[in-house]
């Protein structure tokens, strides 16, 4: 299984030398499915999204398909990612994401698109691969999901969780202290990553990724 995690996207070069990497064929024969769902929610300015998007865009693939799993039916959007090298899941909400690929069926089929297919996570596209959604870290740094009680199963696809933004001015619990308070008691690994840093993991074999700044617990 081939992942790309990242805060804010292909933010520079070295991202994008490790996503090509992990695709291993020019960005002129790589087609993309941008899936939004987790951004649905969030209200106000999407800019981050268009962000997001123009980042790729700059790329010049051979496609960008923008496939909303909550959207759309499977027999609509199954075929898109089937069709595309990339699957690109955009931040936003990550419980919002989550339960859309529990209740749009992708949950049960992703393994197998992922087998042949390269995953990459911003922000919540990030998060979710862990084995729970860290409810805790969600409300207490990030100020999401407050009204939620009850944790949430991830898609377990990696054995740590994934903090992005650190030190990000839009997100003001983000600091180097903080954060480290927030996850002192956690056992499982963590990394709390800056926007210009990602982690590339291939079949389980992590590799940090930066230009910035990030941070390892335990």
């Amino acid at each position: 299984m081939k992942l790309l995690l990242t805060s804010s996207g292909i933010t520079n070069k070295s991202i994008e030398k490790a996503l090509f990497e992990l695709i291993g064929k020019k960005a002129e024969e790589t087609s993309v499915a941008f899936i939004p769902t987790a951004s649905n929610v969030e209200r106000g300015d999407k800019w981050w999204v268009i962000k997001d998007l123009v980042n790729l865009q700059k790329l010049n693939f051979k496609q960008i398909d923008i496939v909303d799993i909550s959207a759309l039916d499977e027999k609509m959007w199954r075929p898109r990612l089937e069709e595309s090298d990339v699957l690109f899941f955009e931040g936003g909400n990550t419980y919002h994401l989550m339960e859309w690929v529990n209740k749009s069926g992708l949950i049960k089929i992703l393994p197998e698109l992922l087998k042949t297919r390269v995953y990459v996570g911003v922000s919540a596209g990030s998060m979710i691969l862990s084995k729970n959604l860290a409810l805790n870290i969600s409300q207490t740094l990030y100020e999401e999901d407050l009204d939620k009680t009850e944790e949430m199963t991830g898609l377990n696809y990696v054995d740590f969780y994934f903090l992005p933004h650190m030190n990000s001015e839009y997100f003001n619990k983000l600091g180097k202290d903080n954060v480290g308070k927030s996850v002192n008691g956690m056992a499982e690994k963590i990394y709390a990553m800056d926007d210009s840093s990602a982690l590339k993991v291939v079949d389980g074999q992590v590799e940090i990724i930066s230009e910035g700044e990030y941070l390892e617990y335990n």
